[in-house]
């Protein structure tokens, strides 16, 4: 693992810090580095849920490393095959079907704000700042921006963001439901690990399925939600109702006792 990413484990529940200071700009190695550590993620069964935050305090990434592009060392092209996963080895990674958290502890610019837009859950520290700088830079953020934001926020909001690159305060991405929290920068990893911690006591497979559920009915309507669920082309879905965590969690209801999840 590279020394930009830290992977510190708390039973199911895994933080990924990526420090890389100054600004925690990702470039094609930062990339191969993070998508190493959400690929060790997923393919643990014994892990449930990920945090991932920013080292320092003022910046959570500050997105694609322009500078090095600008000396000819990397591609401005978000969408190269950098690393599985693709750019910040999240954003395209459709084969993690675990919850991960972003805990944005400062500045989520371009790139940065669309590493946090993959995430399942956005907690903000108050002095966080979103924005999306590209067409101001003769780009375009292709790394998930363009595509994930519009779907999470009035589309007018996310257009305007995109085409002039506002900034969007905590406040301001709580009342659109972009954000779930907002809460002082102290306060953040701490909050977002007794997020993390509620979440890994569901069991491992409903929390799996729900996230496959979410992702895969956007946009449906709830006829044609329910349609595409109860046809089987949602594994995740049929594997939570058939497994003997299914039968564990009632039966340990009616037991008056803890469920001890086999995550089958």
């Amino acid at each position: 693992m590279s020394d930009m990413v830290t992977i510190t484990k708390d039973g199911p529940v895994w933080e990924i810090l990526f420090d890389r200071p100054k600004a925690n700009a990702i470039s094609m190695e930062a990339s191969k580095a993070l998508s190493d550590a959400f690929c060790a993620f997923r393919d643990d069964p014994t892990a449930s849920v990920a945090i991932i935050t920013g080292g320092g305090e003022k910046f959570f990434s500050a997105g694609w490393d322009l500078k090095a592009a600008a000396a000819g060392e990397e591609t401005t092209d978000a969408s190269s095959e950098v690393a599985e996963g693709g750019f910040a080895g999240l954003t395209e990674l459709w084969s993690l079907d675990k919850p991960v958290i972003a805990a944005v502890n400062g500045y989520a610019a371009g790139g940065g704000f669309e590493l946090a837009l993959a995430a399942d859950i956005i907690i903000a520290a108050e002095n966080a700042q979103f924005w999306l700088p590209e067409a101001q830079l003769g780009i375009l953020p292709d790394g998930g921006g363009v595509v994930r934001l519009q779907r999470r926020i009035p589309k007018s909001v996310a257009v305007e963001m995109m085409m002039t690159g506002r900034r969007m305060m905590p406040d301001e991405g709580v009342r659109w439901g972009l954000i779930s929290r907002a809460v002082p920068q102290a306060e953040l990893l701490a909050t977002a690990r007794e997020v993390a911690q509620a979440m890994a006591k569901s069991a491992p497979l409903s929390l799996r399925a729900v996230k496959a559920i979410v992702n895969e009915t956007d946009g449906m309507s709830v006829e044609e939600a329910y349609a595409h669920m109860r046809t089987g082309k949602i594994p995740q879905y049929r594997a939570c109702l058939d497994s003997e965590d299914a039968q564990e969690g009632p039966a340990s209801f009616a037991e008056g006792r803890e469920p001890v999840w086999k995550g089958r």
